[in-house]
């Protein structure tokens, strides 16, 4: 199926943020280490749900990308992923500023293009997917049965 570089040369960012997403979500649940507007805007079972579901993203979202089998399989996979990966960052984004309001814009901002790139990917994702079913099914395709 390729080497690492020929998977991701073209979604680098992507490979990135969801590489960094587990480990994120390990510190915060492992670790200790939380924001306090985390502690302040969330309930501990949300947190704790919020923590454990970056990991569990991140980890399903590598799985998407590399899947060894079926193309559709994987980016069904990693179209859950950045849905919820995007899900994530925004109640981040949320708790962040009902928190600290304005003193919150950069990391609001920085995390909340987190959220919008994933929902951006899952549209690239969908698109592909279409397109997929529609070599499948070539006689299902409107465009096919236009005459020229």
């Amino acid at each position: 199926m390729g080497s690492l570089r020929d998977r991701t040369s073209n979604r680098v960012y992507e490979f990135a943020v969801l590489a960094t997403t587990p480990v994120c979500g390990l510190l915060l649940a492992v670790g200790g280490i939380r924001p306090h507007s985390l502690e302040v805007a969330m309930p501990d079972p949300i947190r704790v749900l919020w923590e454990f579901g970056l990991i569990v993203v991140g980890a399903a979202g590598l799985l998407g990308m590399f899947w060894p089998g079926q193309l559709s399989t994987g980016l069904g996979i990693e179209l859950a992923a950045v849905l919820a990966l995007g899900a994530l960052a925004a109640m981040y984004v949320i708790a962040v500023l009902v928190f600290a309001g304005g003193q919150a814009v950069v990391a609001a901002s920085f995390v909340g293009a987190v959220a919008l790139g994933s929902w951006l990917r899952s549209a690239e994702i969908l698109g592909s997917l279409r397109w997929l079913i529609r070599m499948h099914h070539p006689q299902d395709d409107p465009c096919s049965k236009v005459q020229t």
